[in-house]
């Protein structure tokens, strides 16, 4: 890849950027925390509904590890959810956050969160095969520059018989951006698939409309679908559902509209899809 995975210019940019958003975040109603603090969940329709069908029993007594978890909510949600949970995420300001609301809604004995690189995980934890579910979602490969090695982290973590659930932004909509297309749709801004990162300069904030983020430089890499299943596959991971949705926890582009809870899409026709999740399990046989 030609980049160093655990230090660079890249990560200083993105940690000062994520570390600023937090404080932006817990204070936006978007990540309202109303339904944690009442013992409920503030997971995603399109997380809940794949949770809830691949454990239709509950999540009590799993044992989940949750990448890139920012500042915790969808991690204390499993908790609440019966489940034991250990979450990672790369800002200090995130983790801190993430460990106070933990003690706040009493589930530090289920909810332990460190502060690490993604690609430091295995130095971290290393105790491989030790989850029965690896779980990360929306805005999270694409800080990455290598989804190869995220792949095999991955790996590394779940147990025989788990299961990797992974939802996100879809590539193909990425490609788009703001209200210059026809009607007001996005237009073309990107390519599909990039080896080399956009270097973007942009203050906005996706929860806060009104803020002007002083730590506005980001490194984003486009994974198209491909790299990423080639990435899991190579990995030792087989993709046991892989789906497609005309939907997403933010607003993507100012012509998305509400769809109700938390969740925005298109305004008529499903023009291409905006996200997709999948679930993916340990290989039992050799790829020949």
């Amino acid at each position: 890849m030609g980049v160093d995975l655990r230090e660079g210019e890249w990560l200083d940019d993105n940690l000062a950027n994520w570390d600023e958003r937090v404080a932006v975040h817990v204070a936006s109603e978007m990540y309202d925390r109303t339904r944690l603090r009442e013992g409920g969940d503030v997971l995603d329709p399109i997380v809940r509904e794949t949770l809830a069908r691949l454990y239709p029993d509950g999540l009590e007594g799993v044992r989940v590890l949750h990448l890139q978890c920012h500042f915790g909510s969808d991690t204390l949600s499993l908790a609440n959810l019966g489940a034991t949970v250990v979450g990672i995420d790369f800002s200090p300001q995130a983790v801190a956050e993430a460990r106070r609301m933990a003690d706040e809604l009493g589930l530090a004995h289920r909810a332990r969160f460190i502060e690490a690189n993604v690609y430091d995980a295995r130095h971290m934890l290393p105790e491989p095969e030790s989850f029965d579910l690896v779980f990360t979602s929306w805005g999270t490969i694409g800080w990455l520059p290598d989804v190869a090695e995220w792949a095999r982290i991955v790996s590394w973590f779940v147990k025989p018989g788990g299961r990797f659930v992974f939802a996100d932004g879809h590539p193909a909509a990425f490609v788009f951006d703001g209200d210059g297309g026809p009607g007001g749709l996005p237009a073309f801004a990107y390519p599909y698939s990039n080896e080399s990162p956009d270097v973007i300069d942009d203050p906005s904030d996706y929860a806060d409309a009104e803020v002007a983020l002083a730590n506005a430089r980001t490194w984003e890499w486009m994974h198209p679908l491909g790299e990423v299943f080639a990435a899991l596959r190579d990995a030792g991971l087989d993709i046991e559902t892989f789906t497609e949705h005309y939907r997403v926890p933010w607003r993507i582009f100012p012509a998305t509209v509400e769809l109700g809870d938390g969740m925005f899409g298109w305004p008529a026709e499903q023009w291409l899809p905006l996200s997709y999740e999948l679930v993916a399990v340990p290989r039992t046989t050799p790829v020949e």
